[in-house]
């Protein structure tokens, strides 16, 4: 703090102002951490074809170099540096273990790199995730100077860090977290649970996703005022105008998947957070999934016959221009 009489700046006694110490507690109240970039660092290499690896320099920056590999219309990065990190609770970090180890980037399906892109400030985060978590062919890739064991749920919360290390937006890393959470509790395997609690939550995850689904369902019904099959009546909806409806849907949106995200447990911030985002954005993936559909068929039409291609855009061109005649004149 700057005393009123010397005008000076008060140092604590490991280095940190009381500026940065407040920071620190405040993230600490809110469940983040502070960023932090120098917990990334260069990891040297491996040793490959009889030449000796290089060691980890904590002292320079993280260099990522990726090789691309192309096999069967499917694409995958090798990494020839290594990546190394300085975790909070288990310390240094080395990605790959071995120079097999193969990563898409993150993860994210097509629909929603929108929201979050297969690169950027998070690509980081995402290289070390992948190499921590073990798929269901390819084992894990890793090294823990002090001998650690990395679970996925572990997994999932370093990733959650490192994101916060390299800058990523808090809302962006917290939604990616939640992804990478949920898909922890479908399909991940080395997890910390008893089978009865991760049932638990995969029941808790499934009872959520569901009944969103089923009530936005019912909830278009009501806002276009028809009587769907299998559609309830909601309250939040009723006999009102139409952008009434629409806030109250939204409203509905955020407080329904909050109350179900009970359920989670311990997991519940991933619960809410999965929950408001299905809601929210249930029209607008339906959306992009029948656009994402239209365009892979028309891509799969023109592979097999381009004269049924062309075909089909006439088709589609004949319609739009009769649509808009009998709609505008």
């Amino acid at each position: 703090m700057v005393g009123p009489e010397y005008g000076r700046l008060v140092v604590g006694p490991a280095g940190h102002t009381g500026v940065m110490r407040a920071r620190e507690r405040v993230a600490a109240m809110a469940g983040q951490v502070v960023q932090e970039p120098r917990r990334f660092y260069d990891g040297g290499t491996l040793a490959r074809d009889g030449v000796p690896g290089e060691p980890p320099d904590p002292g320079a920056d993280p260099r990522i170099v990726l090789e691309r590999h192309a096999e069967e219309g499917v694409e995958t990065f090798e990494l020839e540096r290594r990546l190394a990190y300085r975790d909070r609770h288990l310390s240094e970090l080395l990605v790959p273990a071995d120079a097999g180890f193969r990563t898409d980037l993150t993860s994210v399906p097509a629909l929603f790199t929108w929201l979050v892109p297969k690169t950027g400030a998070h690509l980081p985060a995402a290289l070390l995730h992948d190499a921590l978590v073990a798929g269901r062919a390819d084992p894990a890739s890793y090294v823990s100077t002090d001998g650690h064991e990395v679970d996925r749920f572990e997994a999932d919360r370093i990733f959650r860090d490192a994101m916060a290390d390299t800058g990523t937006g808090v809302v962006r890393r917290w939604i990616v977290w939640t992804a990478v959470t949920v898909a922890t509790i479908f399909v991940g395997r080395e997890v910390p649970w008893t089978p009865l609690k991760h049932w638990s939550y995969r029941v808790a995850a499934a009872v959520t996703i569901v009944t969103i689904l089923y009530l936005g369902y019912s909830s278009t019904s009501d806002l276009f005022d028809r009587s769907w099959i299998g559609a309830v009546d909601v309250p939040w909806m009723g006999q009102r105008p139409w952008w009434t409806e629409v806030v109250g849907g939204l409203s509905g949106a955020i407080v329904l998947p909050l109350a179900l995200s009970l359920l989670w447990g311990r997991l519940r911030m991933a619960g809410a957070i999965a929950g408001v985002l299905l809601a929210v954005l249930l029209h607008v993936t339906v959306g992009l999934a029948v656009i994402g559909t239209t365009y892979l068929a028309l891509e799969w039409l023109a592979r097999r016959s381009a004269l049924l291609g062309w075909a089909l855009a006439a088709v589609v061109v004949v319609g739009s221009l009769v649509t808009f005649a009998v709609v505008t004149l």
